[in-house]
């Protein structure tokens, strides 16, 4: 297996890219020839869309065209550049008020740099609201504002904003160039990173999870053994509990800190706790901590479905692999050290049970997405993959 070679200077961490990145790197030289004042870079979960927007941003900044080493660079890739800035968001969605003050920001004259760029990394979460608020500022742009917007499909992002980009598309990077990342970057030996690699099947931030993360490691062992197990009704209930439980441990263990900070810095701005209080303040502040509250609760709902999603997209793999030995496909096994049970069931099963065994993992987390309960869905998904083994 050959790997490829990943581009110098900015570029370095966005593998497996080629197309995109010489796209980028052309916008960049050329400058009005090949730029556009508005690009929605789309991608596959894991493919490096805000990877590739930053380093956008920092070769335009760039005197030159993006080599590493300057002062432009360092300080876009830390997210520490004056004329560059990153929304991020853990929210379910982001809303006007948001987008207007990205917009005020927007129309600002660059202060040292080339252009005062906007990086929004979840463009797929606007608010119709802030949608209609971006369509506006995207119409009617300053001369050296850059918009740099990130969603999964194009379809996930607003029509008339999508049709005033230049789209650039990401694809999922082969096994052997995130490994290679994870050699080069992150120090990991060889045979964890080829396994992270593949494990991740192309995520990026997966792959690194798994490869730097023993306790991630353990959470996907443990999803795997999932189907072995799912012998009767009480096993596929139980095993549907344990992952909706874990999901939730992981993500109050991801927020407990970040909840924290986050409250005590509104108490500190509120003068929560101080002296000389006023009744109409203490009310103010009540209100806006019942609001962060409900807020982060969101982005706990949120993470639960991230976590159960990672789970479902572990078992897509495995159902993967069961249908790959069943059909003699001559491809490598995704998770090769579970070949024995993958082995076992494919002997007990069809092609079409399998088949739909991951029609019914895609329904499920469809299901999840979409505001379903996530424990019910868990459960109907237990017992369509329990199937093949309930009799036995």
């Amino acid at each position: 297996m050959t790997t490829e070679t990943a581009a110098p200077g900015v570029w370095a961490d966005l593998v497996g890219q080629p197309r995109a990145v010489a796209t980028l790197q052309r916008a960049v030289i050329e400058g009005r020839h090949a730029m556009s004042h508005a690009w929605l870079i789309t991608g596959p979960p894991g493919s490096g869309r805000s990877n590739a927007a930053r380093a956008f941003a920092a070769a335009l900044q760039c005197p030159n065209h993006g080599d590493g080493t300057c002062q432009h660079c360092r300080s876009t890739l830390s997210g520490a550049h004056p004329d560059v800035t990153l929304l991020q968001t853990e929210r379910l969605s982001i809303g006007v008020d948001e987008v207007r003050e990205l917009i005020q920001t927007a129309s600002l004259r660059p202060g040292v740099g080339r252009y005062q760029i906007i990086v929004i990394e979840d463009a797929d979460r606007l608010t119709d609201p802030a949608a209609d608020a971006l369509l506006k500022a995207i119409e009617e742009p300053p001369a050296r504002t850059v918009w740099l917007l990130c969603a999964p499909t194009p379809d996930d992002v607003l029509v008339t904003i999508r049709s005033r980009c230049r789209k650039l598309s990401l694809r999922t990077p082969p096994d052997a160039a995130v490994a290679e990342l994870l050699i080069r970057r992150d120090g990991i030996d060889p045979s964890t990173a080829a396994f992270a690699a593949r494990a991740a099947q192309g995520h990026i931030g997966r792959a690194r999870a798994l490869a730097r993360n023993e306790a991630a490691r353990n959470r996907r062992h443990a999803v795997l053994q999932i189907p072995g197990r799912l012998r009767d009704i009480g096993s596929c209930l139980n095993a549907a509990e344990h992952l909706v439980e874990s999901g939730k441990e992981e993500a109050a263990r991801q927020t407990a800190e970040l909840d924290a900070r986050e409250r005590a810095a509104l108490e500190t701005a509120l003068g929560v706790g101080t002296t000389g209080v006023k009744p109409k303040q203490l009310a103010a502040a009540q209100k806006a901590l019942k609001e962060l509250e409900e807020e982060q609760k969101k982005r706990a709902t949120r993470m639960v479905r991230d976590q159960l999603d990672f789970a479902l997209t572990e078992l897509t793999g495995f159902y993967r692999d069961v249908l790959s030995a069943q059909i003699a496909a001559e491809v490598p096994l995704i998770n090769a050290e579970a070949a024995e049970t993958i082995t076992a069931l494919a002997r007990r099963t069809t092609p079409e049970k399998t088949l739909a065994c991951i029609d019914a993992i895609l329904q499920c987390r469809t299901d999840i997405e979409g505001a379903v309960n996530p424990l019910l869905a868990m459960e109907a998904l237990m017992l369509t993959l329990g199937g093949p083994f309930r009799g036995r």
